[in-house]
């Protein structure tokens, strides 16, 4: 049995631990070592199981922490080219610790199979990531996109969990506070995901065999928790599925002090 728990979740920072067979790894580290340290040992997680850390992307809500936190415990980084060179750029690299790049067949670590796959962001060179575990179980992370591409689309069928953005609503976004240029590249196809754009492919995911969601990635600014978990229940609803019976459906916690982990 694996389990998945985020540590932390939005505009502010995201992390995610993914543990089977007794080992870990982390798919980004987007807050301090320490909030990192701190979130671990609130959910009965022992950061020393952790043996390698996967970014998606260069943005500070996705690396804040990694240089500190994998100097202290010299844990291995992976993700993109084009995310190293952000990240090298950026300083979130250090001789203390390794940072490789992950081919696109994926590779072997901590007893499991780690697959990123191409998302459309902003960056550098952005991924998300197929996790597998040896008794046949598939996770996805697929956060900070512009669209449902066929490379995300494929990705996420058939998975256990899908951790899958739902980062705002439209309408609060359009009349809030943000500047002109800022609302546009969120809405751009190399944005982020809105409530009705991620709630709009849930019911297909869910035909594929899904059954665990986790909504994440929400702004603080333009997005509320039962707001997105609302727009994914009718969705799915309105499709004739049941909640726990055909799926379950949570919000990613933006800060997890305890008692928010999947079993799968």
């Amino acid at each position: 049995m694996a389990k998945l728990c985020p540590l932390f979740s939005g505009s502010s920072g995201n992390s995610y631990y993914i543990e089977a067979s007794g080992s870990g790894i982390l798919v980004d580290v987007g807050r301090s070592a320490k909030q990192i340290e701190n979130a671990m040992r609130a959910n009965e997680l022992d950061i020393k199981r952790v043996q390698a850390i996967f970014i998606t992307h260069e943005h500070s809500d996705h690396i804040q922490g990694v240089r500190v936190l994998a100097s202290r415990y010299h844990i291995p980084v992976y993700s993109s080219q084009g995310t190293l060179e952000g990240m090298e750029e950026a300083g979130a690299l250090s001789e203390k610790f390794s940072a490789d790049v992950i081919g696109w067949e994926g590779m072997e670590i901590a007893g499991m199979r780690v697959v990123p796959f191409r998302t459309p962001h902003d960056s550098r060179e952005s991924v998300g990531f197929c996790i597998h575990t040896s008794d046949g179980r598939k996770i996805a992370i697929a956060t900070d996109l512009g669209y449902f591409s066929e490379t995300v689309f494929e990705a996420v069928c058939g998975c256990d969990v899908a951790v899958i953005e739902s980062n705002h609503d439209v309408r609060m976004l359009q009349n809030g506070f943000y500047p002109y240029y800022l609302k546009r590249r969120i809405l751009s196809k190399r944005g982020h995901l809105s409530n009705e754009a991620c709630a709009g492919e849930l019911p297909a995911f869910a035909q594929s065999g899904t059954t665990r969601f986790v909504l994440a990635h929400l702004s603080q600014e333009n997005n509320i928790p039962e707001l997105a978990y609302q727009t994914a229940l009718c969705s799915l609803q309105s499709c004739g599925m049941k909640q726990g019976l055909d799926f379950e459906l949570m919000v990613a916690p933006r800060e997890n002090v305890g008692g928010h982990t999947i079993l799968f």
